[in-house]
């Protein structure tokens, strides 16, 4: 099944037509440890996705958005209100380019409500295949009544999750803290009469006394367990007799302790409340419309990253993602990298400011030079510095320090020489750096024989065919 609307063929494109630009690293803005492979950048998500593609194809374990449900509003902080087409326009081509950064184990997750759920759907079959849908979880979102509900007080969200490669998906399972409890073991409320379970009617005898699941009204009603499970737990003493005004009652015992919580589609409310997100901003001093709370992103992460996965948010907005990341590495040691793009001025005054208030690290970078003339050549306005820095980051993932040299770095035992607008011959090889060990060499063409490459361990890479960019 697909979708259609007017100018989804421009949509279906849109990506492909996106020029590719550099990233302009800004030191002034950047916080805490330099190069700690977690990067906030400004732009248009678009044209940010098209521009970190090349450095991360194929290397994000997890991606959540938070797009814009198309509700109506005019948030303070962002535009909820697109002609439908408009905003199938938008979102088409960003998924698009998002499939393409998942690792063949990764998924996206993708924060939507009732406005545009369906939709979303039908686009995401689409583009991540029918195949690869995983869930769709379900949030509370809201406690109690909506304020400006008429009819329905809709309460919830939804959380809509593909796999890049459903076979290749494991999801962990979590382990969480129990606190201990006593549960009544007579049911309550659905089903409760002796006649809707009469296996489950039977004498349960603690200290000498049998004791019948009946009623407060005199009624007789049923166990919530078998009597098999009952003579279990008496053995094991996790079944306590309790006289309540003159009226026995059995109450199972649950021990303090650790459990494992499966994931499942029903996010609990509390963690997934919107309101919990506006107090944890409110705490650092910062304000946003309707915030993420951290708790929920912190779920989605503990289900589907490992310690070392890079997690990628292109509506990045408050910076929830940030906060999670960076809250999950404390808890459990890890070492997991952001990657947030956020268009808007408050990308600094509220994105990357939420990380700084928190104590995490970032390099934060804007766009921009396009790499690319209309021919498909390094662009004339692209330095030997803008280039050598895209090279770099692309291999290393991080800030490369000022060069003016052929050779910008060492990396893994291996030089890398950019010749920029040059073609490497036997002459200009000479005029190089030296470098015993492997060399990587970038030029705009190579003049020397194989067995010269070979000698002198050289692997040339041909600008712009072998930067990665297509």
């Amino acid at each position: 099944m697909t979708l259609n609307w007017d100018g989804k063929d421009s949509a279906v494109n849109a990506a492909d037509n996106i020029p590719l630009r550099l990233l302009q690293y800004d030191s002034a803005l950047s916080y805490g440890d330099k190069n700690s492979g977690n990067i906030i950048v400004q732009g248009d998500n678009l044209d940010v996705l098209k521009s970190l593609l090349p450095i991360y194809r194929g290397q994000v374990k997890c991606i959540y958005i938070d797009p814009p449900y198309n509700t109506g509003a005019a948030f303070e902080h962002y535009n909820d209100n697109f002609p439908h087409s408009d905003w199938l326009n938008m979102m088409y081509p960003r998924l698009e380019l998002l499939r393409e950064f998942l690792s063949n184990d990764g998924a996206i997750f993708i924060s939507i409500d009732d406005t545009e759920q369906a939709y979303l759907k039908i686009i995401c079959d689409e583009i991540f295949g029918r195949d690869n849908f995983v869930t769709q979880f379900i949030s509370k979102s809201k406690q109690g009544k909506v304020g400006t509900a008429s009819v329905i007080s809709n309460e919830h969200e939804y959380i809509t999750c593909y796999a890049k490669n459903f076979s290749a998906l494991k999801f962990n399972m979590i382990v969480t803290e129990t606190e201990g409890r006593k549960e009544n073991l007579r049911q309550w409320g659905q089903a409760d009469r002796r006649e809707d379970r009469p296996t489950m009617f039977y004498p349960i005898e603690i200290d000498g006394r049998k004791i019948f699941p009946i009623k407060t009204d005199g009624t007789e009603g049923r166990w919530r367990v078998s009597e098999n499970t009952a003579n279990e737990l008496l053995k094991n003493n996790q079944l306590e007799a309790v006289n309540k005004n003159g009226q026995w009652n059995i109450y199972r015992i649950f021990s303090a302790g650790k459990s494992v919580m499966p994931y499942g589609s029903w996010v609990s409310e509390k963690i997934s409340t919107t309101a919990k997100g506006t107090i944890a901003l409110k705490n650092l001093g910062l304000n946003f419309s309707y915030p993420k709370p951290v708790e929920l992103i912190e779920f989605i992460l503990k289900i589907a990253t490992d310690k070392n996965s890079i997690v990628l948010d292109s509506f990045a907005g408050s910076g929830t993602t940030a906060h999670a990341v960076i809250n999950l590495n404390k808890s459990d040691g890890g070492n997991r990298k952001f990657i947030l793009i956020e268009e808007k001025e408050y990308c600094n005054t509220i994105t990357a400011e939420r990380v700084r208030r928190i104590g995490g690290s970032f390099d934060f970078y804007r766009l921009g030079e396009k790499l690319l003339n209309e021919y498909g050549l390094i662009d004339s306005a692209v330095t030997f510095e803008q280039l050598a820095n895209f090279i770099w980051f692309s291999m290393t993932k991080t800030q490369l320090e000022e060069k003016n040299s052929p050779l910008i770095g060492i990396y893994k035992g291996t030089a890398i020489y950019l010749l920029y607008r040059e073609i490497l011959t036997y002459f200009n090889f000479n005029e190089l750096p030296t470098y015993e060990g492997e060399k990587i060499i970038y030029g705009s063409a190579c003049r020397v024989d194989e067995d010269f490459l070979k000698e002198n361990k050289i692997t040339f890479k041909q600008i712009p065919k072998d930067l990665k960019i297509y």
